[in-house]
């Protein structure tokens, strides 16, 4: 698996982009984000700063695994794993097809939250794994917990197939083809384009000028 990152690409909250992971360098980076509460779905909680070391030399030193650390406006902002599940994850809990590749993301916890910042970074993520020709299909197995997850899965095109038990975790199988995700993509953007249209619309009726009874004409 190529672990070369790709070009960057600018979306409405600026430019991600995405490089792949030094299990040393970034590690002190990385156990701050798999440690934080609100990455509880990771199943890194406890960790210690040697134990995401290992884990990430591993990953590293894997032929059908790797890892990445993402970038918004080229400082770190979200983690992200593929792998193949042909070989990893995914042995024997479905059928692999040609073209599959697998995937795990993690966003950074921030004390300033961005407004559709998931979105964005998720969005990142699957251009930058269908940058690969030979990528297909993605796949992802999510705790059946994380109900935000699903939703966010979902507006980027995946669907559920039906629940897996994984040694760690009840996984919710999901898959999404190059084709759904384009097709999200351009929904996405019609859906921008739309609201902006809306909030023309609603700023000029606004402005306009009003009868005796506050009606606008």
């Amino acid at each position: 698996m190529s672990r070369t990152s790709h070009t960057a690409r600018t979306h409405d909250l600026g430019t991600f982009s995405v490089r792949p992971m030094d299990p040393l360098a970034d590690a002190e980076l990385v156990h701050g984000w798999v440690t934080h509460p609100k990455a509880a779905f990771w199943l890194m909680q406890d960790a210690k700063l040697q134990d995401v070391e290992r884990e990430y030399m591993a990953i590293a030193a894997a032929e059908h695994h790797d890892a990445f650390i993402g970038l918004h406006n080229g400082e770190p902002a979200f983690l992200m794993e593929r792998y193949d599940p042909a070989h990893v994850e995914l042995v024997g809990l479905y059928e692999p097809q040609p073209g599959d590749t697998g995937m795990h993301f993690l966003v950074a916890p921030t004390d300033t939250p961005l407004h559709g910042f998931t979105r964005a970074v998720i969005t990142a993520v699957m251009e930058h794994l269908f940058a690969d020709p030979a990528t297909e299909r993605v796949v992802v197995e999510p705790d059946v917990r994380n109900k935000a997850v699903h939703a966010l899965n979902e507006a980027v095109g995946f669907e559920a197939e039906r629940e897996i038990q994984k040694p760690e975790k009840k996984a919710l199988l999901s898959f999404c083809t190059r084709a759904q995700f384009e097709a999200a993509v351009v929904r996405e953007a019609a859906a921008r384009e739309a609201a902006v249209r809306e909030a023309a619309r609603a700023g000029a009726q606004a402005s306009a000028p009003a009868d005796a009874q506050g009606v606008a004409i």
